[in-house]
């Protein structure tokens, strides 16, 4: 299993008029957990678009629990649980101290070049199976 913890702080162009992240923001704060927690394992995305494979979002889930405001310091926790196959499924929670603000998962699919669905580079295969045995 892959966990990695990612903060940030709202910034005041993604609340709307009430004050509250427009939810249309958080989609932004999952793929910044996403890509840091592929960073954390040694998986670079832009070494992997210039070797040709890209990874399109399949299915977006999220639940809103409470609302982050302006200013609110955010943890980003991201979870791979299951070994990546031709898909990769991300778990998380977002939480402002001991507030969850959303739940939330997305799984996304390998294409090549050609935007053809694809198995994953044979590096990031390497470096999934060290944290699934």
């Amino acid at each position: 299993m892959i966990k990695s913890k990612t903060t940030l702080r709202v910034r005041y162009s993604e609340t709307d008029q009430m004050g509250f992240v427009y939810y249309g923001n958080y989609p932004q704060y999952l793929e910044i957990g996403r890509v840091d927690a592929l960073k954390s394992v040694g998986i670079s995305y832009r070494s992997m678009e210039e070797s040709g494979y890209g990874l399109p979002v399949k299915d977006l889930v999220i639940r809103y629990h409470n609302a982050a405001l302006y200013d609110d310091e955010l943890v980003i926790t991201t979870h791979v649980i299951n070994m990546p196959t031709n898909k990769i499924t991300f778990d998380y929670e977002i939480h402002r101290g001991e507030d969850l603000i959303i739940t939330a998962q997305t799984t996304l699919f390998f294409v090549d070049a050609s935007k053809r669905a694809c198995r994953p580079p044979v590096d990031f295969r390497e470096k999934m199976k060290a944290y699934f045995n």
